[in-house]
């Protein structure tokens, strides 16, 4: 498989919904950032990407625009997310002398031709030399050391923050795959909501967020796991 067999000046992007993590041949991952940026209407420049643009989700004055520019694992604004990628791309480049890369982006297995184009115009407009896509389950089955090549059946099961992967993987290729574009984002959504119903409180999606990593879990617990959150209390308005 040629293509993963790339030089050492080659960068893999896993371009998420709720985050995106680069690695470059060699050094390993060396950014993981949330997939958000904060834009400055007027200018049109960028003002913060990752956690500091997350911060600013929601709360920003007129002139700025924070936003998560990927939406169930495709692009959704395409000219944040092309400011985006330009600005981790050239941080990248410059803190490990990549020069104008080829790079491999992982993508959802569902993903139309018209998404394909506009993912790989992205990055080629972010400075990209040659762009090569890969289909999520596929990447994530060679980064588990799975034995792809194989005539043996592997299913992966790929949850996101925008999209769930399934696909059974063998001989080199994913045999049959499905993408649902319920996953991590909608898990948060549906805290929000059962903190508001349950306890007439309402907490923002990056609390929500937090609960899940901390207490979530998708199978039933010995020990029932509490933990301490503040929100806006409903009945009298007040924090």
């Amino acid at each position: 498989m040629k293509l993963f067999s790339l030089g050492g000046k080659d960068i893999g992007i896993d371009l998420g919904t709720a985050n995106i993590l680069v690695a470059l041949k060699g050094k390993g991952i060396v950014l993981k950032e949330p997939s958000v940026v904060a834009i400055d209407r007027r200018s049109g420049d960028i003002l913060a990407t990752g956690f500091e643009a997350k911060e600013m989700l929601g709360r920003t004055p007129d002139q700025i625009k924070a936003v998560r520019p990927l939406e169930d694992g495709v692009i959704a604004d395409f000219s944040a997310t092309q400011l985006m990628l330009k600005n981790i791309l050239s941080k990248v480049c410059a803190r490990y002398n990549a020069g104008r890369p080829r790079v491999v982006v992982g993508v959802p297995s569902g993903i139309t031709e018209v998404e394909e184009r506009a993912v790989e115009e992205s990055i080629l407009q972010a400075g990209a030399r040659e762009v090569y896509l890969i289909e999520e389950p596929m990447a994530a089955a060679i980064g588990a050391n799975l034995e792809v090549a194989e005539p043996t059946g592997n299913i992966i099961v790929d949850i996101g923050g925008g999209t769930t992967e399934v696909a059974v993987i063998s001989l080199g290729g994913i045999v049959i795959s499905n993408s649902i574009r319920v996953a991590g984002d909608e898990l948060d959504e549906d805290i929000v909501d059962y903190v508001k119903k349950e306890m007439n409180v309402a907490i923002g999606d990056t609390t929500a967020e937090e609960i899940k990593i901390q207490i979530g879990c998708a199978q039933p617990l010995m020990a029932e796991e509490t933990m301490e959150v503040r929100g806006r209390d409903l009945t009298n308005r007040t924090a």
